[in-house]
């Protein structure tokens, strides 16, 4: 009998650890579809002077249908398993790099963000939703580990990206980047699997839903719309930093500028551009596993403060190559949380059996703040800075910091309350 009790949960750790770490690996390919894009923006437009704000619509509509797609890709995880629906992805992505790869108009430019942005969103929403169901006792850390992959995943590739840019020019890099990261996905997606009740822990040290809330019953919550107000002001202004990194640097003067920080000395954009992928990919875990322990909207007030300040310091101090590099990493520190702790939130509000389609319905929350990046170009345009941009991106954050204390967390002690003691 004492044979058989250790061996057991041995095999369940092992199996929903390597689930996590697959998961993990199919954002890592997906990253560059968000992150490495600020790098094609200027090439494209020094080739076809379509503009910043015309190329930038490609952005926003992958960002699009990234998001707003995933509720229907989760309800086909939810019925179908994870394996199928990241296989599709995968293939989305290939082909949509490709597209981008023969792009000379902008329709045919857009064409292939929107197929890049299914195909990213079927992965991303499957790797988080399937972290979610996986460890009902660690979703901070475990939602923070899998979105790290998409924050860190464009990391290692930044350097070789802008290298094939510069001696082959960006269609080459779209292409074989596309291929590559399209047919690992592929490959990896047959190791997914749904857990079953029984594959994980019962219970955990924050209290959760004891029932499991349908879509349309969330929706009727006045929890999940403050949360999704709140996800909204928090993606607008890491958005606006992700897709105008380049334009930005370049408008600051600074881009090109060498920078030295711990014996490693690059441009200021390619430093900013690594540094950021990383911190942006550490935070995910590290604000998810703090939030494992003080609480989801704690947590919250403290990254989304720093966030507001870092991005009033980037307006002021961001003209210095060095304190370019610095604040925007900053910047992406208090700002890549946010795909670890809401969807956490969500899935101890709402339950396990259909998290993917719920967390998938907050995630269309990034898709509605994509709508707002464009509008950063001409509100630049038309004041000549980046100045107004920077101030609208810091007040939405430091209103999202209140209200995770003041709204959101009162909401979710009553939601709970209901739910624990049986009420409706």
């Amino acid at each position: 009998m004492s044979t058989v009790a250790l061996e057991v949960p041995v095999h369940k750790a092992v199996n929903r650890w390597l689930q996590l770490f697959a998961g993990i690996v199919c954002m890592a390919m997906i990253a560059n579809l968000q992150y490495g894009w600020t790098l094609f923006v200027q090439p494209m437009d020094d080739k076809y002077h379509w503009g910043r704000a015309a190329i930038q619509v490609a952005f926003t509509i992958f960002v699009l249908t990234e998001t707003w797609l995933v509720p229907i890709e989760g309800y086909l995880v939810d019925k179908f398993g994870p394996r199928p629906v990241v296989m599709w992805g995968g293939i989305l992505v290939g082909i949509a790099w490709v597209i981008n790869s023969m792009a000379a108009s902008l329709p045919v430019l857009y064409l292939g963000a929107a197929i890049g942005g299914i195909g990213a969103g079927a992965v991303y929403g499957t790797c988080v939703g399937n972290a979610l169901k996986w460890f009902p006792d660690r979703r901070g850390l475990a939602a923070g580990l899998t979105a790290a992959g998409f924050g860190m995943g464009s990391a290692l590739t930044i350097i070789p990206i802008q290298a094939i840019i510069h001696s082959s020019g960006y269609q080459a890099a779209f292409l074989y980047f596309g291929i590559g990261q399209g047919v690992i996905v592929f490959l990896v997606s047959f190791m997914l699997l749904a857990p079953k009740k029984s594959d994980v822990p019962q219970k955990s040290a924050v209290i959760q839903s004891n029932r499991d809330f349908t879509w349309r019953e969330m929706i009727k919550t006045p929890t999940f719309w403050v949360m999704y107000a709140m996800f909204v002001m928090m993606a607008a202004g890491g958005l606006m930093a992700t897709a105008q990194l380049g334009p930005i640097a370049k408008d600051f003067k600074i881009g090109n500028m060498p920078v030295s920080i711990l014996g490693l000395t690059l441009p200021a954009l390619t430093f900013a551009l690594s540094i950021d992928r990383v911190l942006n990919g550490v935070t995910r875990p590290f604000f998810g596993w703090v939030s494992d322990h003080i609480g989801r909207e704690n947590t919250m007030f403290i990254a989304f403060g720093i966030e507001a300040v870092g991005i009033v310091m980037l307006s002021k101090f961001g003209h210095d190559p060095v304190l370019f590099v610095i604040l925007t990493g900053l910047v992406f520190f208090a700002w890549g949380e946010i795909y670890s702790l809401f969807p956490s939130t969500c899935g101890d509000s709402f339950g396990s059996k259909y998290a993917a389609t719920n967390a998938g319905l907050l995630y269309t929350a990034k898709g509605t703040a994509s709508l707002l990046v464009p509008f950063t170009s001409v509100i630049t345009a038309t004041t000549g800075s980046w100045e107004a941009v920077f101030y609208l991106a810091a007040a939405l954050n430091a209103i999202a910091a209140v209200m995770a204390l003041a709204v959101l967390k009162p909401m979710r002690i009553r939601l709970a309350l209901q739910k624990w003691s049986g009420g409706s």
